[in-house]
Protein backbone atom coordinates (compact mmCIF):
# COMPACT_ATOMS: atom_id res chain seq x y z
CA UNK A 1 0.00 0.00 0.00
CA UNK A 2 1.28 3.41 -1.08
CA UNK A 3 0.24 6.74 0.24
CA UNK A 4 0.33 9.84 -2.43
CA UNK A 5 3.00 12.28 -1.18
CA UNK A 6 1.09 15.18 -1.38
CA UNK A 7 -2.49 16.09 -0.46
CA UNK A 8 -4.86 16.16 -3.04
CA UNK A 9 -6.94 17.92 -0.61
CA UNK A 10 -7.56 20.14 1.96
CA UNK A 11 -10.21 20.50 4.35
CA UNK A 12 -10.58 23.45 6.66
CA UNK A 13 -13.79 22.69 9.40
CA UNK A 14 -14.99 25.50 11.13
CA UNK A 15 -16.19 23.68 15.25
CA UNK A 16 -18.82 24.65 17.68
CA UNK A 17 -17.81 24.20 21.65
CA UNK A 18 -17.92 20.80 21.80
CA UNK A 19 -20.90 18.89 23.78
CA UNK A 20 -19.45 16.73 26.82
CA UNK A 21 -21.71 13.80 27.46
CA UNK A 22 -19.67 12.99 30.54
CA UNK A 23 -18.64 8.95 31.49
CA UNK A 24 -20.62 6.92 29.32
CA UNK A 25 -20.19 2.80 29.21
CA UNK A 26 -18.09 3.34 26.28
CA UNK A 27 -15.32 5.99 27.42
CA UNK A 28 -16.17 10.21 27.92
CA UNK A 29 -18.13 11.42 25.24
CA UNK A 30 -18.41 14.34 22.78
CA UNK A 31 -20.01 15.73 20.18
CA UNK A 32 -18.96 18.44 18.04
CA UNK A 33 -21.18 19.87 15.66
CA UNK A 34 -19.28 21.24 12.46
CA UNK A 35 -20.39 24.74 11.30
CA UNK A 36 -19.04 24.83 7.56
CA UNK A 37 -15.96 25.46 5.90
CA UNK A 38 -13.74 25.06 3.17
CA UNK A 39 -12.36 22.28 0.23
CA UNK A 40 -9.08 23.51 -1.56
CA UNK A 41 -7.48 21.12 -3.54
CA UNK A 42 -6.47 20.61 -7.42
CA UNK A 43 -9.50 18.70 -8.57
CA UNK A 44 -11.76 19.78 -5.65
CA UNK A 45 -13.04 22.61 -4.28
CA UNK A 46 -15.98 23.76 -2.52
CA UNK A 47 -17.61 24.32 1.13
CA UNK A 48 -18.07 22.00 3.68
CA UNK A 49 -22.10 22.21 4.62
CA UNK A 50 -23.04 23.03 8.32
CA UNK A 51 -24.96 19.95 9.87
CA UNK A 52 -22.20 17.16 10.31
CA UNK A 53 -20.34 16.40 13.48
CA UNK A 54 -17.67 14.89 14.83
CA UNK A 55 -18.63 12.29 17.71
CA UNK A 56 -15.86 11.64 19.55
CA UNK A 57 -15.32 8.86 22.70
CA UNK A 58 -12.08 9.57 25.15
CA UNK A 59 -10.98 6.23 26.05
CA UNK A 60 -9.29 5.22 28.98
CA UNK A 61 -6.18 5.16 27.77
CA UNK A 62 -6.62 8.78 26.98
CA UNK A 63 -6.82 8.12 23.33
CA UNK A 64 -9.61 10.12 20.98
CA UNK A 65 -11.62 7.81 19.08
CA UNK A 66 -12.92 10.07 16.48
CA UNK A 67 -15.80 9.15 13.88
CA UNK A 68 -16.94 12.47 11.60
CA UNK A 69 -19.50 12.76 8.99
CA UNK A 70 -20.38 16.07 6.98
CA UNK A 71 -21.25 16.89 3.72
CA UNK A 72 -18.90 18.73 0.93
CA UNK A 73 -20.72 20.76 -1.75
CA UNK A 74 -18.25 21.15 -4.79
CA UNK A 75 -18.02 24.61 -6.73
CA UNK A 76 -19.79 22.64 -9.48
CA UNK A 77 -22.82 21.86 -7.22
CA UNK A 78 -21.93 18.06 -6.21
CA UNK A 79 -22.69 16.77 -3.01
CA UNK A 80 -20.31 14.51 -1.65
CA UNK A 81 -21.22 12.37 1.85
CA UNK A 82 -17.25 11.94 3.74
CA UNK A 83 -17.17 9.49 6.50
CA UNK A 84 -13.84 9.96 8.35
CA UNK A 85 -12.79 7.68 11.11
CA UNK A 86 -9.84 8.12 12.78
CA UNK A 87 -7.43 9.07 16.13
CA UNK A 88 -5.91 11.29 18.25
CA UNK A 89 -3.28 10.98 20.97
CA UNK A 90 -0.47 12.29 22.59
CA UNK A 91 1.11 13.57 25.84
CA UNK A 92 -1.35 14.31 28.67
CA UNK A 93 0.40 17.83 28.67
CA UNK A 94 -0.33 18.71 25.15
CA UNK A 95 -3.69 16.97 25.22
CA UNK A 96 -4.78 19.47 27.91
CA UNK A 97 -3.34 22.45 25.69
CA UNK A 98 -5.82 21.57 23.49
CA UNK A 99 -8.54 21.14 25.80
CA UNK A 100 -7.72 24.81 27.09
CA UNK A 101 -8.02 25.91 23.72
CA UNK A 102 -4.11 26.88 23.42
CA UNK A 103 -2.51 26.40 19.62
CA UNK A 104 0.03 23.21 19.75
CA UNK A 105 2.62 22.31 17.29
CA UNK A 106 0.93 19.49 15.52
CA UNK A 107 4.29 17.31 15.20
CA UNK A 108 3.88 16.95 19.09
CA UNK A 109 0.36 14.85 18.43
CA UNK A 110 -0.60 12.16 16.17
CA UNK A 111 -4.12 12.79 14.33
CA UNK A 112 -4.52 10.57 11.51
CA UNK A 113 -8.30 9.56 9.85
CA UNK A 114 -9.01 7.26 7.26
CA UNK A 115 -11.47 8.81 4.90
CA UNK A 116 -14.19 7.85 2.17
CA UNK A 117 -16.46 9.67 0.40
CA UNK A 118 -19.59 9.01 -1.45
CA UNK A 119 -20.14 11.40 -4.76
CA UNK A 120 -23.23 11.50 -7.51
CA UNK A 121 -21.88 8.76 -10.31
CA UNK A 122 -22.52 11.74 -13.07
CA UNK A 123 -20.37 14.57 -11.34
CA UNK A 124 -16.97 15.67 -11.76
CA UNK A 125 -16.08 13.92 -8.20
CA UNK A 126 -16.73 10.39 -8.71
CA UNK A 127 -13.94 9.24 -9.07
CA UNK A 128 -14.09 9.97 -5.12
CA UNK A 129 -16.51 7.34 -5.01
CA UNK A 130 -13.53 4.86 -6.20
CA UNK A 131 -10.51 5.89 -3.14
CA UNK A 132 -9.70 5.69 0.51
CA UNK A 133 -8.18 9.10 1.91
CA UNK A 134 -5.92 9.31 5.11
CA UNK A 135 -5.79 12.07 6.62
CA UNK A 136 -3.16 14.26 8.59
CA UNK A 137 -4.87 16.62 10.71
CA UNK A 138 -4.16 19.31 13.18
CA UNK A 139 -6.85 20.70 15.47
CA UNK A 140 -7.25 24.48 16.66
CA UNK A 141 -9.75 25.86 19.16
CA UNK A 142 -12.69 26.21 17.12
CA UNK A 143 -11.42 24.14 13.55
CA UNK A 144 -9.78 21.13 12.31
CA UNK A 145 -7.42 21.32 9.43
CA UNK A 146 -6.92 17.87 7.40
CA UNK A 147 -5.02 17.40 4.65
CA UNK A 148 -5.84 14.50 2.60
CA UNK A 149 -3.63 11.65 0.99
CA UNK A 150 -5.03 8.95 -1.61
CA UNK A 151 -4.00 5.49 -0.84
CA UNK A 152 -2.87 4.35 -3.87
Amino acid sequence: MLVAQSPFMHIHAELADSLEFGLTPMGTRRVINILGGTVSGERVNGRILPGGADWQVIRSDALADISARYTIETASGALVLVNSDGVRHGPPDVIARHARGEAVDPALYYFRTAMRFEAPVDSDVAWLNGIIGVATGRREKNAVLLDIHAVV
